[in-house]
């Protein structure tokens, strides 16, 4: 079982502006984002690596200041999470709760020593 880069997301404060440079100076091809709330604009940056940039928020939570991972087994990994004792929520507070997003891509967070947020999830592309 491995895991593998997926994205990185940045909390921006004006979306459009943030959007218009990555998409116009650094030239990375936006894509479709499963939120579909006009907080997030979603580019591809890699092969299978993403930037997200979210709006609307007053200060980073998980969801919105973090990096990703993808794993292959999702069971899997949970109990390795689980042999070590990380611990892990969904991104609002839940702990040890799975998120769904709205693609029905799973998703939990956890924190590295430095408090660093970091996202698991069972990435399909």
């Amino acid at each position: 079982m491995r895991t593998h880069f997926n994205h990185i997301a940045l909390y921006v404060a004006d979306l459009k502006r943030s959007a218009a440079f990555y998409a116009n100076v650094i030239q990375a091809e936006i894509i479709p984002d499963p939120f579909r709330d006009d907080r997030h604009v979603w580019f591809k940056i890699g092969e299978h690596n993403q930037l997200h940039l979210i709006a609307g928020s007053q200060s980073p939570d998980p969801g919105n200041m973090h990096f990703a991972f993808s794993v292959s087994s999702w069971d899997d990994f949970l109990t390795h999470l689980n042999r070590f004792g990380i611990r892990y929520e969904d991104g609002k507070g839940g702990n040890g709760k799975v998120r769904t997003r709205p693609d029905g891509v799973k998703q939990i967070y956890l924190q590295d020593p430095d408090g660093y947020w970091i996202e698991i999830n069972e990435d399909r592309y």
